[in-house]
């Protein structure tokens, strides 16, 4: 069993990952436009994409921008951490 403090680095693990994600974004696409079907409109599906682009966005601006941009010297594991370092709760290891 892999420790939750461990980064996973094991490029199958990654890969699993990965489709694991991909395979919880269409499932959870696929019951959202089930569920609006009856009432899908031209707007309510350039609102979702709007919703979506904007979402990637600010993850790559999250993790990407931030971390090579930014504040080059710091390594990001995740939201509440990026909060907690943007905040000053959190100081760069040194």
């Amino acid at each position: 069993m892999i420790p939750f403090s461990m980064d996973i680095t094991s490029p199958r693990l990654l890969k699993l990952k990965a489709a694991l994600f991909l395979v919880i974004g269409c499932g959870s696409t696929a019951l959202l436009f089930l569920a609006v079907l009856p009432v899908l409109t031209w707007r309510i599906g350039a609102l979702f994409l709007l919703c979506l682009w904007a979402f990637c966005r600010a993850y790559y601006f999250c993790f990407y921008v931030m971390q090579h941009y930014a504040d080059p010297g710091f390594r990001y594991a995740g939201l509440l951490d990026l909060f907690l370092h943007l905040s000053g709760m959190k100081k760069k290891k040194v």
